[in-house]
């Protein structure tokens, strides 16, 4: 049996009914397999997209890792990838140095801009999916996933450590799903979660602190402006914005009332992409978003801006050329 994919960034990427729950057999029973050739793998479901340098690197399902060296026009898939289960995100400190993360709990890495990538962590005992990855250079980074997972580096991911969050306030133990991960420009992390929660670390991810948005749904996505102002977004197109780092957030009109999957910052300027096909715009001082949405209506989960200005989309059908 397979579970629903968790819409947009937290599309976990059908996982097992029992996601979360210990396999009895799973250490015999599954192995992370490798990663084959797909006769044609941008029509397959992707989830995330970056920059690697003017390279374009998008990850999706079957451990689909794809490349892209004309802006867009053109990709081929990456040479070596060793895990065929979905990936879920991917972040690259600069052109050579990338991570992706996904399902069962696996972080690749990668140091020569997407071509081949080594697996540094999986875990088959528990289908535990990491959603999201950020480091804020080569060495620090985090990845976060189901039930409050936190792992944290310190060596580039040769290591990787389990990081206990304290419970959210007038909860017995930490169980949110933490959706995505990113930070400001005074490398303050954030964690955009469910239930309307994101979590703050001002010291690297020593320490974790709740705030709530004002909204119970879940957060999928978030990104900082320039000027210093955090916006997430989520369910059936809710959008808030922080602009005191964070302590309190506003609710903002998104013009989309589909389920908002991404969000990338420019300047002052934020993009965003939601289900039913929406592409959001606004700036930091924006009290209300335009949107667009696609005649096709696509499950949209990721978008980049191409070195040309071309916004490239993401969705569970693969690639979309603009209309």
């Amino acid at each position: 049996m397979t579970r629903n994919l968790l819409a947009g960034v937290a599309m976990a990427c059908c996982c097992a009914a029992a996601v979360g729950q210990p396999l009895a057999d799973a250490p015999n029973a599954l192995h992370v397999t490798s990663a084959h050739a797909w006769a044609d793998p941008t029509h397959a479901m992707l989830l995330d997209v970056a920059h690697a340098g003017r390279r374009i690197v998008a990850v999706g399902e079957h451990g689909i890792v794809l490349l892209s060296d004309d802006g867009g026009r053109s990709y081929r898939q990456a040479k070596q990838v060793p895990a065929s289960s979905t990936l879920t995100a991917v972040y690259f400190t600069d052109a050579i140095h990338g991570w992706a993360v996904g399902q069962w709990g696996v972080i690749l890495a990668t140091v020569d801009g997407g071509e081949t990538w080594t697996l540094q962590r999986s875990d088959t005992s528990i289908d535990q999916p990491l959603f999201s990855v950020y480091f804020k250079d080569a060495r620090h980074g985090w990845a976060v996933g189901l039930w409050s997972l936190v792992l944290a580096t310190e060596d580039g991911g040769h290591a990787w450590k389990a990081v206990k969050l304290p419970p959210p306030p007038g909860a017995g133990r930490a169980d949110r799903n933490l959706f995505h991960i990113f930070a400001d420009r005074s490398g303050t992390l954030f964690i955009a979660a469910e239930q309307g929660m994101v979590l703050r670390s001002r010291d690297d991810g020593a320490t974790w602190d709740y705030r709530q948005t004002g909204n119970k749904g879940s957060l999928w996505a978030g990104a900082a402006t320039g000027d210093g102002t955090i916006f997430v977004g989520g369910l059936v197109g809710h959008l808030y914005r922080s602009r005191d780092g964070g302590d309190t957030w506003d609710a903002l009109d998104s013009a989309s009332t589909g389920s908002i999957t991404d969000l990338v910052a420019s300047g002052d300027r934020i993009l965003g992409v939601a289900l039913d096909g929406f592409v959001i715009a606004g700036t930091s001082a924006a009290e209300r978003f335009t949107a667009r949405q696609r005649r096709d209506r696509a499950a949209l989960t990721g978008l980049v801006v191409s070195p040309g200005g071309d916004e490239i989309l993401l969705s569970k059908d693969g690639l979309l050329r603009p209309e």
